[in-house]
């Protein structure tokens, strides 16, 4: 061994350096090498045959990143053992050096975020209070102060001396951050109020988005639309724009009907004996025309007995009746909800017609199910609307119009004399 330093001391003095060096750098590679190839792969394997394989999962980027520190501690701290290499060269290998070491920590350090919150997502109450937005805010300091002491470090200067410059660049990072700014305060909002979470259908027509959120992020929130594209929405304009949240939808189990039957005003009439008798034979009627019947006689015969004209009689009416059999149908139908609203109301009249409006809560929130439920409704009620001598009001088209020309173009009968 001896005779070995003795053999590198007759070296050149740049052959003893550049041996150094190499010796230096083989060193750190083989840290490097050890770290990462054996050890954390020993690690790996434990975590594995202890059933953490999720765990794994989240430990080995951290790990591999900070495992990137010990070469360049090697390297800051052997380089002044490296024979006649100037004063000032050491510095410089030592200051990009320990700015590898703080690069690495930040690397290190975001890496630990992640896994924060990739664990925190594997949690049942990720979906409602979500905090990749706070993790992108932590990396955003992580990383602006990394790159202030990365400058300070290759200077060779005090952090402190660079943070009372910035001072003066205050104004400038308020309009570069701006966003960044709005955004923070947007998703602290949206979070705390419990107004967004992933996998919420929502509806934002100012920026075309009708579908599930996939991903709240600080800056943006995706939104999947139901023809698959996607559509990427400010997170403060959720706070400035107005959106539909359909959660509670989701949450109830059901949803809402709410449609119109625009019947033609001039089918509205009296029921006549007749009709009194034929509609009496549905279900949904009987005890209806029965007790309205006897509320009718006990009211005319009032009327009567003060001496009034018959024509003040109330009488039952075709669109009455028509209401309280939609109101019974929808009361025994087995896939709408009992427990919620249900209405059958009559609307202003307009020149489209008459509306008679229902409305009640399918008992799904499945978009097909709840389509199939209401056109069978719609489709059942439109089939038996004539039952009650209603007509829907439409438009004519021109095949009315042509059908009417052929009518009046006809010619009369001939006549016998």
């Amino acid at each position: 061994m001896d005779d070995l330093f003795i053999l590198l001391g007759r070296w050149p003095s740049w052959a003893q350096m550049l041996s150094g060096l190499t010796l230096l750098v083989t060193a750190a590679i083989g840290v490097n090498f050890l770290l990462k190839r054996i050890i954390l792969r020993m690690i790996d394997r434990g975590l594995e045959r202890l059933g953490l394989k999720t765990g794994t999962a989240y430990f080995e980027p951290f790990a591999r990143r900070l495992a990137t520190v010990l070469p360049a501690i090697v390297i800051s701290r052997g380089i002044v053992l490296v024979p006649h290499l100037s004063v000032d060269a050491i510095t410089l290998i030592q200051n990009v050096a320990h700015a590898a070491i703080v690069f690495a920590l930040t690397l290190a350090l975001s890496a630990a975020l992640d896994a924060i919150n990739g664990f925190y997502q594997s949690r049942p109450q990720a979906g409602s209070r979500p905090i990749k937005g706070y993790v992108q805010v932590a990396k955003i300091i992580l990383f602006g102060a990394a790159a202030i002491l990365v400058v300070a470090v290759l200077m060779d200067q005090s952090p402190l001396l660079l943070l009372s410059s910035l001072g003066a660049m205050a104004a400038v990072l308020m309009l570069v951050f701006k966003d960044t700014i709005l955004s923070l305060v947007a998703s602290v909002q949206l979070t705390s109020n419990d107004m967004l979470r992933v996998g919420d259908w929502i509806e934002a027509p100012k920026f075309e988005a009708d579908g599930d959120v996939v991903d709240i992020a600080l800056h943006t929130v995706k939104v999947q639309n139901f023809d698959k594209t996607i559509t990427t929405i400010p997170t403060h304009r959720l706070i400035a724009e107005p959106f539909r949240n359909w959660r509670g939808m989701k949450d109830a189990g059901a949803r809402r009907i709410m449609r119109s039957l625009d019947v033609d005003q001039t089918s509205v009439r009296f029921l006549s004996s007749d009709d009194k008798v034929n509609l009496a034979r549905f279900k949904q009627l009987a005890d209806y025309i029965e007790d309205k019947q006897r509320e009718l006689e006990n009211w005319n015969d009032e009327l009567s007995a003060c001496g009034h004209d018959a024509v003040n009689y109330r009488k039952l009416t075709n669109i009455g009746t028509f209401r309280a059999y939609i109101e019974g149908y929808i009361s025994d139908h087995p896939l709408l909800r009992k427990d919620m609203t249900k209405i059958v109301r009559q609307l202003s009249p307009g020149p489209e017609g008459l509306p008679i409006q229902i409305y009640c809560f399918a008992a799904t929130v499945e978009w097909s199910r709840y389509e199939a439920i209401q056109a069978d409704i719609f489709d059942h009620l439109l089939a038996i609307l004539p039952q009650f001598g209603l007509q829907l009001y439409q438009r004519p088209g021109s095949s009315d119009f042509e059908r009417r020309r052929i009518t009046r173009a006809e010619p009369e009968p001939a006549r016998s004399h």
